[in-house]
């Protein structure tokens, strides 16, 4: 099974944008997506940056990827879209109406912000010209094992999240900017001071979501230990990890050995707690369960 790392989902400062890339071109993973996705405004900042990350990693021996928006609502916004078939590599779509913007014939994959609940959406994807699909990282094992059955007839590679806060959802609003008292526009990139999202808490003090600008996430990090081996034997090609602020090139070494066995079952999520103790872990959507829940086998 392949490893793939995600676009990141968080507003770092360019330096440490480009750090990371750097990171990932000597880590044992295969395919990197990069770009913005959660908020347009964010783009400028490193986006200078891009082509030199595109290069290094591609010098590593890597796939190489751009991400769309998620959510896509100005006309600026479309232009952004329109750009990225222009760069010479991949597209990934985490908008549909990015599809627009793709030449007739041209390849892309499918990020998770994709609602591929059925059959009948991942054929229209394939025939579209879909390669990839990345599923959404709410489904239980069942229906991810139904949609790489019908994956391996439309021959098209299924990809499932393995690590990382779990997007839930894109709103037209910034929780950041409100938070702060402040409109939208003058938002003042207040979601820089919060590298892996601001953790969001009940009334009675329980941990319960993370946001992110104008993103709502999970406040566990999904970790697929205890489902490798399902997960291999449904057909699943790649596990997908979302970086984070703190040792992710270490993270992404550890999935590689539970892949590759030098891990049993359980000794990843043990070594992600030794990391970070504060760290949450969960695989509850995967189980059937509540998705928050952590179920060891």
């Amino acid at each position: 099974m392949q490893l793939t790392v995600g676009p990141n989902q968080f507003f770092w400062a360019a330096d440490r944008w480009a750090e990371l890339y750097q990171e990932l071109a000597s880590a044992p993973v295969d395919r990197v997506v990069l770009g913005e996705q959660v908020c347009s405004k964010r783009l400028p900042f490193f986006q200078e940056r891009i082509p030199e990350a595109i290069e290094v990693l591609q010098a590593a021996g890597k796939d190489v990827m751009l991400t769309s928006l998620a959510l896509v609502t100005l006309k600026r916004e479309r232009k952004q879209t329109d750009a990225l078939a222009e760069m010479g590599v991949s597209v990934e779509v985490n908008d549909l109406t990015a599809l627009a913007n793709l030449p007739e014939g041209m390849a892309f994959t499918v990020g998770p912000l994709i609602n591929v609940y059925n059959e009948g959406t991942l054929n229209w994807l394939a025939e579209r010209g879909a390669t990839r699909i990345c599923l959404p990282p709410e489904l239980p094992m069942e229906s991810v094992e139904v949609l790489c059955k019908a994956a391996q007839d439309a021959g098209v590679e299924i990809e499932v999240w393995g690590h990382g806060r779990l997007p839930l959802a894109i709103s037209g609003r910034c929780y950041h900017a409100r938070m702060h008292k402040r409109a939208k526009d003058n938002c003042q990139f207040a979601c820089e001071d919060d590298p892996d999202g601001l953790d969001v808490r009940t009334l009675e003090d329980q941990p319960f979501l993370a946001m992110n600008g104008v993103q709502t996430l999970s406040d566990t990090y999904a970790c697929a230990d205890e489902q490798i081996e399902a997960l291999t034997s449904a057909g699943v090609t790649a596990l997908r990890l979302s970086p984070q602020s703190k040792g992710f090139a270490e993270i992404c070494g550890l999935y590689r050995q539970r892949l590759g066995g030098d891990l049993g079952r359980g000794a990843l999520a043990e070594a992600l707690r030794a990391m970070d103790s504060e760290m949450r872990l969960s695989n509850g959507f995967l189980t059937g369960k509540t998705g928050v829940e952590w179920a060891a086998e």
